[in-house]
C-alpha cells in the first residue's frame, strides 16, 4: 500500500473513529472517507433478518428492534461471531453463537447462559448514526455526529414529487474502486460504445462543448446531446430534431445524480450512489423517479437500469490502474473529460491522496 499522503488526520485527531483491520485504504485517506455518509442497504432489506454489509472494510450488521433500526459492528463482543450470523427475535437480533440477545440502541439486553444477572458495559454494542432516505439505509462511521447535518446526503430531484413514480432498484456490486464507478457515471463520451445494447446510438459519438460548474459539494454539467434516453428497442418514440438535456449532479466523494429531459415535459432521475465496502469493492444503488410512463411495472424499471449498469461494471473493473489516479499527469484527457476532471481536483480538494494500492 502506498504511504498515506492526506493532510495528516491521525486517529489522536478523531477518537469517534477507528481504523478497520485489515483495511485497504491509506490510513488519512480512511479518515477522511470515514467522516461522510453513504448508503449501505435497501431498507427493504432489513425487515425480517439481520443484515451484514461493509463499509470502508469495516464490518457492519443492521437490524430493527422494536421498531428501531441499529447499525453497529457485526461482531458480538462476547466471542467475535458476526451477528449477521444470528437471526431475528422479538425485540432485536439473537447471536448465533451463545444466543445473548441485542436490542434498540446495540444495548445486550439477554445472557442466556446467566439470564439473572447484571449485564455489563462491554456487552452492548456501539451503534453508528443512521438515518433511512430514498428507501435506504445510510450511515457515516465518525460517531459524533448524529444525523447528517443540510447538504451531507445528496438530494434526488423531484423525489417524493406528485406525478412522480419513485423506484428503488436492487443493488449492484462492482469489484471496482467506488471513484472509478462514479467517474463512468458522469462521463459523457462513452455512450455510443458502452451502451449501444441499451440506450446509446454508435453513430452518434461527438461530443459538443459542455462547461462544469462548482458548488458547494460538487459540481453541476449540463450536456446536451441528440442521443436518445428511450431504450434501444423504443426509439422510435423519440422525436428526429429533439435535443436532450442530460443534467448531472456530482456531490463528493461517491455520490451523483443525472436528470434527463425527456420529450413533453418529462424527467427521469437516476441516483448513483457508490458505497466503498473496500478500496476495490463497491455497493452501487440506484433510485430512480420519473412523471411519465408511471404504470410501468417495477421490475421492469430493475431490469433496464441492471441493464445499464452491467455494461458500466464490465467496463469500470477492467480499467487499471484499479483506483483513480488524482494526479493530472498520470493519464490522457481530452475535451469530452470535463467532468471527470473536476472530479477528481475535487477529490483531492478534500484532502484524498492518489488512491493507488497494491
Amino acid at each position: 500500500m502506498q504511504a498515506a499522503r492526506g493532510p495528516g488526520m491521525t486517529a489522536a485527531l478523531v477518537p469517534n473513529l477507528a481504523i478497520p483491520r485489515n483495511c485497504t485504504f491509506a490510513h488519512d485517506d480512511w479518515f477522511i472517507l470515514a467522516r461522510h455518509w453513504y448508503p449501505i442497504a435497501l431498507a427493504r432489506d432489513v425487515e425480517q433478518r439481520p443484515v451484514g454489509t461493509k463499509l470502508l472494510d469495516q464490518p457492519l450488521v443492521i437490524y430493527r428492534a422494536d421498531g428501531e433500526l441499529v447499525v453497529a459492528p457485526d461482531i458480538c463482543p462476547h466471542r467475535g461471531v458476526p451477528l449477521s450470523m444470528g437471526k431475528q427475535v422479538p425485540g432485536g437480533v439473537e447471536c448465533a453463537y451463545h444466543g445473548l440477545r441485542f436490542g434498540p440502541g446495540g444495548q445486550c439486553t439477554h445472557v442466556p447462559a446467566h439470564p439473572s444477572r447484571d449485564i455489563p458495559a462491554r456487552m452492548h454494542l456501539v451503534p453508528f448514526p443512521h438515518i433511512e432516505r430514498y428507501g435506504l439505509i445510510w450511515t457515516c462511521l465518525d460517531r459524533s455526529v448524529e444525523c447528517p447535518e443540510p447538504g451531507m446526503i445528496i438530494d434526488i430531484p423531484h423525489w417524493g414529487e406528485a406525478g412522480y413514480q419513485c423506484v428503488v432498484c436492487p443493488s449492484v456490486d462492482i469489484h471496482a474502486f467506488a471513484g472509478r464507478q462514479v467517474e463512468g457515471f458522469l462521463d459523457v463520451a462513452h455512450f455510443a460504445f458502452v451502451h449501444k445494447e441499451t440506450f446509446g446510438d454508435p453513430d452518434i459519438s461527438e461530443v459538443p462543448p459542455y462547461s462544469p460548474v462548482r458548488t458547494e459539494n460538487g459540481f453541476e454539467a449540463e450536456y446536451w446531446s441528440s442521443v436518445s434516453n428511450y431504450p434501444v428497442e423504443d426509439h422510435r418514440r423519440a422525436m428526429p430534431t429533439f435535443q436532450w438535456l442530460r443534467h448531472f449532479r456530482c456531490h463528493l466523494p461517491f455520490s451523483a445524480t443525472i436528470e434527463i429531459h425527456f420529450p413533453n415535459d418529462g424527467r427521469f432521475v437516476v441516483m448513483n450512489a457508490a458505497s466503498p465496502v473496500s478500496a476495490k469493492e463497491t455497493r452501487l444503488f440506484a433510485p430512480t423517479c420519473r412523471n411519465f410512463d408511471t404504470d410501468r411495472p417495477e421490475d421492469e424499471i430493475y431490469e433496464f437500469t441492471r441493464r445499464i449498469f452491467e455494461e458500466d461494471k464490465a467496463i469500470v473493473e477492467a480499467q487499471i490502474p484499479e483506483c483513480l489516479p488524482l494526479d493530472p499527469d498520470l493519464e490522457a484527457h481530452i475535451p469530452a473529460d470535463m467532468s471527470s476532471l473536476m472530479y477528481r481536483r475535487g477529490l483531492r480538494a478534500l484532502g484524498l491522496g492518489e488512491f493507488f494500492y497494491c
